[in-house]
């Protein structure tokens, strides 16, 4: 294939890619905002949230006990060092949720040089209440300086949310929708559990030698993952699946 013919190939593939992406980040806002109740704080925790009615939850103890667990192995470690115990009535006011792309950064290396270049994967997104979006406490963590960021707050946030979609069939839905939930790990913000949310469908990562190609042209050192066309057409319904083997079980 030629550079011209490769670097045409690339412009089709992100215009499809856009499109398509489009299409399900407007899906999954629509799923976000119906599902917001199974994962909404007061909604788990009741009283145990800042300005939460005094009324008893069912099984808001529960959660509780899971959430200190969960915050206090890892708050009081690097680069946090924060007080492991939770005092309630806890700052979890958000009553919505907000996606970003996930990014990463990838070392392009070619014909002897290289380069890293930031990567997008534009059917891949950090979930996180809002308000409260990871790269604020990576800006923050990195330069060291809190004034008007609420440290505690948002490693608590992003605790909270990893621990209400481990309620039980909260996942099983993400699932089910195609939009499968993950936890992610940033170097920066050593284990705090960040959400990811993906969609059934994967992008590719180019050749190095794509990359670097495209990166010149544009002048830019970021670059955007493309959709895997084939996944797309490939693409198998796991009820249909389920239910065939049921099928076939009984003959």
């Amino acid at each position: 294939m030629t550079e011209s013919q490769s670097t045409q190939k690339l412009l089709e593939l992100r215009k499809v890619t856009r499109s398509v992406a489009e299409l399900l980040r407007g899906e999954l806002t629509q799923y976000l905002g119906t599902l917001m109740p199974l994962v909404r704080p007061r909604t788990l925790l009741g009283h145990y949230v800042q300005g939460a009615s005094k009324d008893a939850v069912r099984g808001s103890d529960k959660v509780f006990k899971e959430l200190q667990v969960a915050y206090g192995n890892m708050a009081s470690a690097r680069p946090f060092n924060l007080p492991r115990d939770l005092k309630p009535p806890l700052p979890l006011e958000s009553s919505a949720l907000e996606f970003v792309p996930f990014e990463y950064t990838h070392t392009v290396k070619l014909r002897g040089t290289s380069k890293t270049v930031t990567l997008t994967s534009p059917l891949k997104w950090i979930l996180f209440y809002s308000g409260y979006p990871p790269q604020k406490l990576q800006e923050t963590v990195g330069k060291g300086d809190s004034v008007g960021v609420h440290i505690q707050e948002h490693v608590l946030n992003h605790v909270a949310l990893h621990v209400a979609l481990q309620q039980k069939g909260v996942s099983q839905v993400f699932d089910a929708l195609r939009f499968p939930v993950s936890t992610h790990h940033f170097p920066e913000l050593g284990i705090l559990p960040v959400t990811v949310i993906s969609s059934a469908i994967p992008t590719l990562r180019p050749a190095d030698a794509t990359i670097m190609e495209s990166t010149e042209l544009s002048g830019s050192d970021a670059f955007e993952e493309v959709v895997d066309v084939t996944a797309i057409r490939n693409l198998e319904d796991p009820l249909r699946e389920r239910l065939v083997a049921v099928i076939d079980s009984g003959d």
